[in-house]
């Protein structure tokens, strides 16, 4: 590591046409907490890149949702998310101002940038994260255990960011630490982190950056955008999920659940047997060790809920389970059962959501 003194907690704002992405409202949310475990001297700042007019409206909405300070690099070459464009210019915010962490989201793009960056800094990377944590007074022991380091070449005052994260397939937590490079850097799941309530009124500091992007750093042209129904990111922001499991007995039923959740304005989704099966595409997987969600309301048809599920839905405001089996582990944490038929279940739902759920 090198001589260079690092400060601040950062969040990736990332902002689609201006609008910030919640993974990082969320993640700024996380930040507000983490940074209260490290000394006075540190920020929660976002870093958001973009042209002009998207990147001071991201940068505003960051502010509202915990950001006290925003490092703006605004340039038309990154109107439109490109993976060298941004790379640049992260890279060169980071190597001017020197953050301690820096978090990103786990969506496509953030999967994307963060590894890339990393690399081209010489940086550790821990992805997909589920959990943080900062412990000022297990700093020694900890960096001992995972890295053999020798405790004397440890400095006392240092911040070490504890990840963790999902392994084997989920069976396992594993909790990772990086005291040999700053920053420090972390994706994080969409959906595992709280954001704060938004705050228009919300004042910070706004600090321009120039990261020096020309045309030619950038080698690819966007023809155009599209929005993927399937995308991880959709999921943890749906509002209502209707998701299907082995209980579906094959790929049709899930046309069935497509009809539920076009009455209803939510989004289908699945657990990990369909996946298995060939039923669906696993870009629609909840669970550990697929999307972790967070729902106002969430129906689960013939899934019986393995503990991977379990993890990606409890923080569902409310859980409605339609199973033939009544003692099915999802029935431990719905709030509401239903031992039922899903195939006659699901037909009297979309027939009667309006007369009855809605009230």
């Amino acid at each position: 590591m090198t001589d260079k003194t690092y400060r601040d907690l950062w969040v990736f704002a990332e902002q689609n046409d201006g609008v910030l992405a919640p993974a990082s409202a969320q993640l700024l949310g996380e930040g507000t907490r983490l940074v209260k475990d490290m000394d006075g001297d540190n920020t929660l700042c976002a870093v958001v890149a973009g042209n002009e007019e998207d990147s001071r409206q991201a940068a505003a909405d960051a502010i509202a949702y915990g950001a006290k300070k925003v490092y703006v690099i605004a340039d038309e070459n990154l109107t439109n998310y490109t993976t060298d464009g941004y790379t640049k210019a992260v890279c060169a915010a980071i190597t001017e101002y020197n953050p301690d962490i820096v978090l990103y989201g786990a969506t496509p793009q953030g999967r994307d940038l963060a590894p890339r960056i990393a690399a081209r800094l010489g940086l550790g990377l821990t992805a997909d994260c589920t959990r943080l944590d900062i412990k000022a007074d297990d700093y020694i022991a900890y960096a001992q255990a995972e890295t053999m380091l020798d405790p004397s070449t440890l400095d006392l005052d240092d911040v070490l960011l504890k990840q963790t994260k999902p392994s084997f397939g989920g069976k396992l937590m594993a909790t990772m630490v990086c005291p040999k490079t700053k920053p420090q850097m972390a994706t994080v799941r969409p959906g595992v982190m709280d954001s704060l309530q938004k705050d228009p009124a919300a004042t910070g500091e706004i600090v321009a950056v120039n990261a020096g992007i020309t045309a030619e750093d950038i080698r690819v042209t966007v023809k155009g955008k599209t929005v993927d129904a399937a995308d991880g990111v959709a999921l943890a922001d749906a509002e209502i999920i209707v998701a299907g499991g082995r209980g579906l007995g094959d790929a049709s039923g899930f046309e069935l659940l497509q009809k539920l959740a076009d009455k209803i304005g939510g989004v289908v989704a699945t657990s990990g047997a369909p996946i298995d099966a060939g039923w669906i595409d696993e870009s629609l997987m909840i669970g550990q060790t697929g999307t972790i969600v967070r729902p106002r309301i969430y129906i689960a048809c013939g899934i019986s809920g393995s503990i991977q599920h379990l993890a990606g839905i409890e923080n569902s405001e409310t859980i409605i389970a339609i199973n033939t089996d009544k003692d099915v582990p999802i029935f431990e944490i719905a709030d509401y059962c239903i031992v039922g038929d899903l195939y006659e279940v699901v037909p009297e739902l979309i027939e009667h959501w309006d007369e009855y759920i809605t009230k």
